[in-house]
């Protein structure tokens, strides 16, 4: 399969990867649509229409396009490469959480460990990355970046890596603030009973974008160093 960009993830396994990629409706690991659950009093679809084609991951790294010197096989390597050398993270669970108007998981207890792996992805693998376009420099700049969020863009580019990192696995798209409550009261029995804890992240995934836009898992690494 052919992919217009690449990126590293954490996907979940087990129970949380299952109920994750129904109600997103998309398994990021089998690369397939999948049937919502019928909710209580929420418009599923709708409401997880923005973050579906990601799948149910964490980003590491962010999505980029391979610099014209890479391949996608160096791609592989090096990543499978930088795995032996990260060790696994333990934190003391997973949480739903508001992050601003939308919905996510986010980990429970000390992220400096979380951080420092993260920070050593998006550095070892950033050979790979292509420069971002003018137009896509001018996007992310609509956000009204701060200082250390403008210096990320223009050396990683992208600015919410490094300091201005936080782990989260996104659960829906931006809701009205009102709604907040409700949607969380509706999502917390279906999501919370799947939460491990301990959180032990063991392993990442390098994913690719489709043609189509839907992401897709390349290969799965454990965490060995």
């Amino acid at each position: 399969m052919k992919f217009d960009r690449y990126a590293i993830y954490y996907t979940p396994k087990g129970a949380l990867a299952e109920a994750g990629a129904a109600w997103l409706g998309w398994d990021v690991a089998r690369g397939c649509a999948v049937a919502h659950p019928a909710v209580a009093g929420l418009d599923v679809d709708a409401l997880t229409q923005t973050p579906r084609k990601y799948g149910l991951h964490a980003t590491i790294k962010p999505p980029f396009v391979l610099a014209e010197s890479t391949t996608a096989d160096g791609l592989l390597a090096e990543f499978e490469a930088l795995c032996t050398r990260l060790s696994p993270v333990t934190l003391d669970g997973l949480a739903l959480t508001p992050l601003g108007r939308f919905l996510a998981l986010t980990p429970e207890g000390d992220t400096a460990a979380l951080n420092a792996m993260a920070a050593e992805v998006v550095r070892g693998l950033d050979t790979f990355r292509a420069p971002p376009s003018e137009a896509d420099l001018a996007r992310r700049r609509q956000a009204n970046l701060t200082p250390a969020q403008e210096a990320n863009l223009t050396k990683w580019g992208y600015p919410y890596v490094m300091e201005a990192f936080r782990f989260h696995i996104t659960l829906t798209g931006k809701l009205p603030k009102a709604d907040l409550p409700q949607v969380t009261a509706a999502l917390d029995p279906y999501i919370t009973p799947h939460l491990p804890q301990p959180f032990v992240l063991s392993s990442l995934t390098l994913v690719g974008q489709a043609e189509d836009g839907m992401f897709h898992e390349v290969h799965r690494a454990a965490l060995s160093g």
